[in-house]
């Protein structure tokens, strides 16, 4: 068993999987097509809906990766050949010539300079040019330039004007083998050429462009700095029209599947968009709006009610460009059957996905099987799972998906790997060493300031080299500096360089969130040699840009004060250091179905202990009740196959009709309470996984628990389960989801649908099945299915929210009336059955666990994680992490990924012998200590304690998490906090008045 895994593409799922096996103890080979890492999420401006801007989510991960100890990186490279057996496998990679020294070059820029060769820069989507030797991107990693020898004109300008002589025309192909024990492939995607659809005009008209090459316009990095114009004429567009599915949902192509992420990211950038171009109207021209995820139907109707996005249901027959303005004329189809023609400035295209070119010959390379769409094929339903044992796929390489389930599948993918090679864990992995720390304690304050432009995301707002320069003449500051995005790699370098040169020892950032960013920078200080807690954040996106948009002089202001108080506080800061503190070896999971299952099975595969607790009276959860899947697949032989590995491995104790009573603890180290049957059992384990499903919504309306003939998705299934047969089936969904009460969408309900529609139809293929939808969103490959179903004979007919269908009893059974929009007719349809679309609810008892672990929920009771697109299976308190149906709805397959994912990170913080505490804790001034006891009222983690000999209170460090609720109760000021003195939190409200 060989403790390594190769890993093909490095693109944000290839990342995460890397940034996972090797904080796991294993050694990972990162090996990318292109000459720089992180993929085509690299090219976008912000994510959709958290409004992040995409290089924040892909710089830590860039930055991380390029400096983690146990991850080598081999760009230019690509997989030719495995041979061997999963767990002894020898892969040959290929070694293209980047004919740039990287170890050499300092990417200074001047051979770029003097370059005579311009050609069509691919990052930018060819809206400008780059010399043949160029860096792919300004934050790129390699920090290093390449040169493109099929434009190269071979003159020797470059190398003449190097002057650290690392260009090497002569480069040869070399050729590695490496010895791994797993192989994941995750080698991305394509976007759709609109040129092979004529009738948009693609490549003729010049103002049709695609939505990659509009997201390169948005972007502050791309060719217009942020100022979205018109190709044509460099005008800035008044009427933005954008067109969906342009190479997705098409038959003719054979581009059966729906791109998952188009509908979304035209609502992003039609709101990004009028943020950018106040007064800009934006129309998006599609089939369905597909907002299906975590948040993203609220983000859709944001769009419409704040923002005044326009949404029309039809697909564009032609664009025709007028030839003295350059306009575009598109042509559609209204509701009413009418036909209308409008002029727009800008057309934006959004382009489908697709498999990236090379994915054949990959796969032959990796002996894996393709679909006949070119994604990697599943094995047993599982899309991480290839053809191969040993070779696992993740990301969009299984299928167009969004970050949050890329990120997902990637940790799941690194799961299995890890549960294949448990064994050898730890044989191939060093750990990373830090330079001693620096003794500041007799130093005075020599303060760097950083700000960042975040692209347009601050810069857009903030005057930052005005903010730059007030801060060089705050006291104690010797050094202030702009960057564009102080995240990327480029300028962790150059921090840690000014930190040496000017001999800082105390550093400020005003950047984005510290939730995502304050460990990346402390990281930069600590490899520097300086204690991590000599750092303060400084937030002038949420706190300034965001919050004050429209009012650039009074954001630029705040964010000027902003940075002077953290420079006051900083100056006064001390080094702190965390006690660390052994790691029990096991997990609790909450929650015995799919998801739960998963991850116990998972865990224990990896060798750790596992507390598995179910309050029902028999494991499976939610997937009990499932008989039929979308893949062929029996759920019930699924579930039946899950119990049995998991009552059968020695490493997992099950736990049912048990109930969780109390806990405490910190990460490494937990202490819980169990209610078994009545009685109570307590275990001490290191990590805690939530999976407490959720529940099937009930409905108020349509007849429902008043005529036996109307059902949930849930209770129809059953029936067909049961051998029923029906000839007259109506189905109408969002029955109370997408309403004021309930705005999400429940993301499985259409495909649901679908899928029991055919079942019907497979009883009894002359039955009638009418499905009365507002948006069909069957993302994905669901797409599969819904093409399936009208071919079957499915009807669907939509219908609009303010003329909802209505129900009632007639002689011959029931009826449904609706108006469809196509013959602009009520139509009233005879059901034998009526099948309501009811969604999905969270967990009972989800609040009760939220208040007793401390976990946040979101709105509509689902839990939160600590980033949707970041840190999907994590919670924001450490030690914790969430996967299934608790997260949100979802299918079966992606509840077993997700806990193999959350699995995974698990397993990082069981795999650690020692773990540092919070370094930032409270502690007691003696002299002022009454012993009154209400600090050990108000603390929730049970830190405090009356020590009974001198009548003082305590605080037991190792429980602390530094929350600052006793600071805030002491009636004497003896409670304090490191890191929040009060002379600190003083002299900010001083330079704040």
């Amino acid at each position: 068993m060989i403790g390594a895994v190769l890993i093909v593409g490095a693109g944000i799922s290839g990342m995460q999987s890397a940034l996972d096996l090797a904080e796991a103890g294993f050694k990972v080979y990162l090996v990318e097509r292109s000459p720089a890492i992180s993929g085509t999420m690299s090219m976008l401006d912000k994510t959709f809906p958290t409004n992040d801007c995409s290089m924040c989510i892909l710089s830590p991960r860039v930055v991380d990766c390029g400096n983690h100890p146990n991850i080598e990186i081999l760009t230019c490279s690509e997989l030719v050949r495995l041979t061997g057996e999963a767990g002894s496998f020898q892969a040959t990679v290929r070694k293209r010539p980047r004919y740039v020294d990287v170890n050499r070059c300092v990417s200074c820029g001047k051979c770029a300079q003097v370059c005579p060769q311009e050609v069509p820069n691919e990052f930018n989507q060819g809206l400008d040019q780059r010399p043949a030797i160029y860096k792919v991107y300004p934050q790129a990693y390699p920090n290093a330039y390449v040169i493109d020898k099929e434009n190269c004109l071979e003159c020797g300008s470059c190398r003449e004007a190097c002057p650290r002589q690392a260009i090497d025309l002569e480069m040869p192909i070399d050729m590695v083998t490496l010895s791994v024990g797993a192989v994941i492939l995750s080698p991305g995607v394509e976007i759709f050429d609109p040129a092979k659809r004529g009738e948009f005009g693609y490549g003729i008209y010049p103002n049709v462009v695609t939505s990659l090459q509009f997201e390169r316009m948005l972007s502050a990095s791309g060719p217009y700095q942020g100022h979205p114009v018109r190709p044509s004429d460099h005008r800035a567009p008044h009427k933005i029209a954008f067109i969906q599915c342009v190479g997705s949902r098409d038959l003719a192509l054979g581009h059966n599947w729906c791109s998952s992420v188009c509908c979304m990211h035209s609502t992003k950038e039609a709101i990004v968009a009028k943020e950018h171009l106040p007064g800009c109207e934006t129309t998006v021209f599609c089939i369905d709006v597909r907002a299906y995820g975590k948040g993203f139907e609220q983000y859709y109707q944001q769009a419409r009610q704040e923002y005044g996005v326009n949404y029309i249901k039809c697909m564009i027959s032609s664009v025709k460009e007028l030839q003295q303005t350059k306009n575009l004329r598109l042509r559609y189809r209204l509701a009413d059957g009418r036909v209308k023609e409008e002029d727009y400035d800008l057309v934006v295209l959004a382009v489908g996905l697709q498999p990236p070119k090379g994915s054949r010959e990959l796969a032959a390379a990796a002996g894996i099987e393709l679909d006949a769409y070119g994604f990697s094929r599943p094995r047993d339903g599982n899309p991480v799972f290839t053809s191969r044992p040993g070779v696992f796929a993740s990301g969009a390489f299984t299928g167009p998906k969004d970050i949050p389930e890329t990120v997902i599948e990637a940790g799941a993918a690194a799961a299995y790997a890890a549960r294949l090679l448990s064994g050898a864990r730890g044989t191939l992995a060093v750990t990373k060493a830090f330079p001693p720390e620096r003794d500041i304690s007799r130093e005075k304050p020599r303060i760097g300031v950083f700000v960042c432009h975040c692209g347009v995301n601050i810069g857009s707002v903030v005057d930052v080299p005005r903010v730059v320069q007030y801060a060089k003449q705050l006291k104690n500051v010797v050094h202030a500096e702009e960057f564009l995005f102080t995240c990327a790699q480029d300028s962790i370098a150059k921090i840690k360089t000014r930190i040496k040169a000017r001999n800082l020892n105390r550093i400020v950032v005003a950047a984005c969130t510290p939730r995502t960013h304050a460990p990346l920078f402390q990281s930069v200080l600590r490899e520097a040699g300086l204690n991590p807690h000599l750092y303060e954040h400084v937030n002038i996106r949420e706190h300034s840009s965001w919050v004050h948009r429209e009012q650039p002089e009074a954001a630029t202001r705040k964010a000027e004060e902003l940075v002077k108080m953290a420079v006051a506080r900083v100056r006064l800061l001390s080094p702190l250091t965390p006690s660390c503190g052994e790691v029990n070896p096991g997990a609790l999971v909450v929650g015995g179905g799919a998801a739960g299952l998963s991850a116990a099975l998972s865990l224990a595969e990896q060798g750790f202990k596992v507390f598995l607790v179910e309050k029902a009276n028999a494991l499976g959860g939610n997937l009990r009740h499932l008989h039929f899947s979308r893949n062929g697949l029996d759920p019930q032989a699924v579930l039946a196959e899950l119990i049995r590995n998991v009552t059968a491995h020695p490493l997992i104790e099950v736990f049912l009709e048990t109930q969780v009573k109390a806990s405490a603890g910190y990460p490494g180290n937990y202490t819980t309470v169990l209610n078994v049957r009545g009685e109570g059992r307590t275990i001490s384990h290191g990590a805690t996984i939530i999976a407490t499903g959720a529940k099937e919504a009930k409905p108020q309306e349509y007849l429902y628990g008043e005529d036996e003939r109307v059902f949930t998705q849930r209770e129809f299934e059953a029936k067909l389960a049961d051998g029923e047969s029906f000839s007259r089936v109506v189905m109408i969904q969002c029955v109370g989801s997408r309403t004021a009460e309930r705005p999400a969408c429940s993301r499985i309900c259409c495909t649901q649908a679908v899928k029991n529609a055919l079942q019907v139809k497979a009883e009894n293929p002359q039955a009638d099945v009418f499905i009365l939808y507002r948006d069909v969103r069957t993302f994905g490959r669901n797409e599969d299915l819904y093409v399936r179903a009208r071919r079957a004979g499915v009807i669907f007919i939509r219908y609009e929210p303010e003329a909802k269908p209505v129900v009632h009893r007639t002689e011959n059974g029931l009826a449904v009336v609706v108006k469809d929009h196509v013959l602009n007719e009520e139509l009233c349809l005879e059901a034998e059955a009526l099948v309501l679309s009811t969604g999905v609810l969270p967990a009972d008892d989800n609040e009760a666990l939220s208040q007793l672990f401390k976990l946040p929920l979101t709105d509509d009771g689902f839990f939160l994680e600590a980033h949707l697109k970041l840190r999907p299976v994590d919670f924001p308190a450490g030690g914790f992490y969430l996967c299934g149906l608790a997260h949100g709805p979802k299918f079966l397959e992606e509840a077993v990924i997700q806990g193999n994912a959350a699995a995974m990170r698990a397993a990082i913080l069981l795999g650690k012998e020692r773990l540092e505490r919070v370094a930032i804790t409270a502690y007691v001034d003696q002299r002022r200590c009454t012993g009154c006891g209400t600090c050990v009222e108000v603390c929730d983690y049970q830190a405090r304690q009356i020590n009974e000999q001198i009548r003082k209170a305590e605080v037991i460090e190792a429980l602390c998490q530094g929350c600052g609720a006793c600071v805030a109760a002491c009636p004497n000021r003896a409670s304090r906090q490191k890191g929040f003195e009060k002379n600190q939190i003083l002299a900010m409200i001083d330079a704040a008045g």
